[in-house]
């Protein structure tokens, strides 16, 4: 059956029944693709439900589109008061976007998504987002022949040529690095770490005190990022949710803290690509999919890995302690991870304009080999 046949509609995603429906649909979608890899679904549900903290402050609607009785696309729109009460701009988002190559499906999920941002007294739409900036976010426009790593998105090739003819232009574009974690130190870093090391001390994560840390890898995150390209602060329950998951997968040494005269002022996290392990899992842990994923994680970890949490106090941007503390806590990770037979890393995503950052990734070997764009359109 074509795509391009029967009428087209949308429903709003009003009942379990619908959420399954677009939960479920990018496994269609993606079927002849290599490379996708399918997210759990309890993970898909979880995210989805009344549980999420992010609905704690924000207000959300999901639509799907049908040519006929077969689903072919979908899209969401969120309003987020965090974002509101921080830039006041009147800017709703969209996310969770996913279509066949048509079009006229691709124009009638924005349309929908943006009439329903109007109505809520929005000026402005960006994204995608599914659902906040601190999960995943982003559309893939550059490096579709490799797996997504663990928490980034996948896409297909005509999505951004859809998006941008539906009214769409660029707003920022985000990187995801390729870095070995055997690498070379350059001289240049080595003079410079020399110049502070001795008020500096690095230490893993704190088990023990699992909830005050995880607090403060929150205060330090939001301190870090709070000027860049459209962050709103991540909340208690949230970064306790992403706490949660983080401390069921990594050893307390995937987590290092660095303080400076003894205060806390860096902090980077790195997770273990269970994408790599649940890639023929089709999505779901019952009835055999936990003990499968137990054993892998057990007797075949994973290879590869990725960085999805990095900041460095923002009162050390601009003095030699900001590239310090950046390469130093790195250079520390990397020892455990190299002892757990982890081969390739993702340090995933960086702004474009980013230079300090970049800069410190190229010149330990980093590649940028996935680009992720975030949108926007006046309503």
């Amino acid at each position: 059956m074509s795509d391009r046949t029967g009428k087209l509609t949308l429903r709003e995603v009003t009942d379990r029944k619908l959420l399954d429906r677009f939960i479920h649909l990018p496994q269609r979608l993606y079927r002849a693709d290599p490379h996708w890899v399918c997210p759990l679904y309890f993970e898909q549900k979880e995210r989805f439900s009344k549980k999420n903290p992010f609905f704690e402050h924000a207000r959300w609607r999901a639509w799907l589109a049908y040519r006929g009785d077969q689903p072919v696309g979908r899209i969401s729109a969120q309003i987020d008061e965090l974002h509101q009460a921080k830039f006041g701009d009147n800017t709703g988002h969209f996310g969770c976007f996913e279509a066949v190559e048509d079009q006229g499906v691709i124009n009638a999920l924005f349309a929908r998504a943006e009439q329903w941002l109007r109505n809520e007294g929005m000026t402005r739409i960006t994204g995608p987002f599914n659902l906040s900036i601190n999960e995943e976010c982003g559309l893939l426009i550059d490096g579709f022949d490799t797996p997504p790593r663990i928490m980034m998105a996948h896409g297909r090739p005509y999505y951004g040529p859809g998006v941008e003819a539906a009214g769409y232009r660029k707003a920022v574009d985000l990187l995801a690095y390729h870095q070995h974690p055997d690498f070379d130190v350059p001289k240049v870093m080595q003079r410079l770490v020399r110049r502070v090391a001795d008020r500096v001390t690095i230490r893993p994560l704190n088990r023990k005190r699992l909830a005050a840390e995880l607090e403060l890898m929150r205060d330090i995150f939001n301190d870090a990022w709070s000027e860049n390209w459209g962050m709103v602060p991540i909340t208690a329950a949230e970064f306790a949710e992403v706490g949660k998951a983080m401390t069921h997968l990594i050893d307390d040494d995937f987590v290092q803290i660095a303080e400076v005269d003894g205060s806390p002022a860096a902090m980077i996290v790195c997770l273990p690509n269970i994408n790599e392990v649940i890639a023929d899992l089709n999505g779901r842990l019952l009835p055999l999919g936990w003990l499968k994923l137990l054993w892998r994680l057990k007797v075949r970890y994973p290879t590869s890995a990725r960085i999805p949490l990095m900041g460095v106090r923002k009162q050390y941007h601009h003095t030699p302690f900001g590239p310090a503390l950046s390469f130093m806590i790195t250079d520390v990770l990397r020892r455990p991870v190299l002892a757990r037979g982890i081969r390739e890393m993702e340090m995933s995503w960086i702004l474009e304009h980013n230079s300090g950052m970049r800069n410190i990734i190229e010149s330990l070997g980093g590649v940028a080999y996935k680009t992720y764009r975030l949108y926007e359109k006046n309503l």
